[in-house]
């Protein structure tokens, strides 16, 4: 293990993450993609390129609202436009900002209507800025916006470009403290894990795991849980993507992804679990799980191509479904970092004819499924993997090698139940003794 783990806090006495290093590299990261680039400058709405740009939040709340933006001309620092107050509270406890911490309000997401004039006011803003540095008739690459500001922008003149591309070019290869963070981020889920482990058992519902996984969380530290899926039963196959009130039962199985994110960096980490005991056909979907999942991580390394791993992985018809369009996201791979799903993106849908280079610095999730013989259980799995200088190390710690049971302890006068069991178990030798002299003296019966 050569990533390290680390408190919290930062210290005098120990060398840990160095948040002025991360603000610096990943900026520098932006400016060199934007350096190579045909843009004069970038503007970026998405609240995740923001804060890579300018290390600046204001809460979860405001990850879907569009309303915060910021501007990387070419050859200078950026300037943002922040929600009202916290523009000032920028300037002062934001140093690397200061005066170019700035309000500015966009349409937040269409709640303020075309004829108050917000999308103009944008436009205006940026316009004024490009113009002060000769860059106004250059290409003005974009992240994503809303259609108005989109359309004001182009009134004003503005030639726009796709920025979404450079951004995730920068984003890609990871620096020394964004692993750190990811790893302590994962840490966090191991933990929550474990609590579930522990807490699991029949008669607790998905919503209270999800709630328990929640307070795990954010008593560690965590900023924003983005979501928590909590699958079980017959729920499991096919996978919905979304917890509800169901019940735990014995023999049930039941699956977790827990999505967080600590200091804006997330995680993307399935396990899965039975309940009391598992099924044969259960035991061995997630044996085929693990396998395909091994493969994948076997083959992760410097200088490997991501259709690789794709092609170990089974075809969608060969686990029930007509194409991979149907069956993406259940073999899958994905770049994690300030997104849950960032570059490279691993699955036969695309990487068959469109692949990537796995480089040092990468981080991505891999995750598998594969539904049961019985045809309603399933299993699921997910590792996150850093690529090393000469291989890769693995982030995720709560064990997954072979199927874990929670809630055993179920005992007889013969001593325990196996963990490994049938829900309907073929009769005994004395039942089927039983079966077969009732069926005798039926016949006897019969005859007479």
């Amino acid at each position: 293990m050569a990533i390290k783990t680390y408190g919290s806090m930062a210290v005098d006495w120990e060398n840990r993450i160095d948040f002025d290093r991360l603000r610096r590299e990943r900026l520098d990261k932006a400016k060199a993609e934007l350096k190579k680039s045909e843009m004069g400058a970038l503007l970026v709405f998405d609240m995740n390129n923001v804060r890579y740009l300018t290390a600046t939040t204001i809460g979860t709340w405001a990850q879907d609202k569009i309303s915060r933006f910021a501007l990387l001309p070419q050859n200078d620092e950026p300037i943002m436009w922040d929600f009202g107050s916290a523009a000032k509270h920028h300037q002062l406890n934001c140093p690397w900002m200061g005066e170019r911490s700035r309000a500015g309000i966009s349409m937040l997401r269409g709640a303020m209507s075309p004829e108050m004039g917000r999308a103009e006011d944008v436009a205006k803003k940026i316009k004024i800025e490009l113009e002060m540095r000769g860059l106004h008739k250059q290409p003005l690459g974009i992240d994503v916006v809303e259609p108005p500001v989109l359309f004001a922008l182009q009134k004003e003149g503005i030639t726009v470009v796709d920025g979404q591309q450079l951004m995730s070019a920068a984003r890609v290869i990871k620096t020394q403290d964004e692993v750190s963070l990811l790893n302590h981020a994962a840490m966090m889920v191991d933990a929550a894990y474990d609590e579930l482990y522990r807490a699991m058992k029949p008669g607790m519902s998905e919503n209270q795991a999800v709630g328990l996984a929640n307070k795990v969380l954010y008593d560690l530290g965590s900023e924003y849980v983005e979501a928590i899926n909590a699958i079980s039963g017959e729920r499991c196959n096919p996978h919905p993507h979304v917890f509800s009130d169901r019940v735990l039962r014995p023999g049930d199985p039941v699956y977790y992804d827990i999505l967080h994110s600590y200091m804006g960096y997330r995680t993307c980490y399935y396990r899965c679990f039975a309940i009391g005991f598992g099924s044969h056909a259960l035991v061995d979907a997630y044996k085929r799980c693990r396998d395909y999942l091994d493969a994948a991580i076997a083959l992760v390394r410097p200088g490997r191509q991501t259709r690789e791993i794709a092609e170990v992985w089974p075809k969608a018809q060969e686990f029930g479904f007509p194409n991979e369009e149907a069956a993406f996201g259940l073999q899958y791979g994905h770049g994690i970092g300030l997104a849950i799903w960032e570059k490279p993106v691993i699955s036969r849908l695309v990487s068959l004819e469109h692949s990537y280079e796995i480089k040092p610095g990468m981080v991505f999730a891999l995750e598998t499924f594969w539904p049961s013989k019985d045809g309603w259980s399933a299993a699921r799995i997910e590792e996150e993997i850093v690529v090393t200088e000469t291989g890769h190390e693995i982030i995720t710690r709560f064990p997954a090698d072979q199927l874990l049971v929670a809630g055993q302890h179920y005992f007889t006068v013969n001593g325990p139940l196996p963990a490994i069991r049938e829900q309907d178990p073929a009769p005994s030798v004395d039942v089927l003794e039983m079966l077969e002299a009732s069926a005798r003296k039926e016949t006897l019966v019969a005859g007479d």
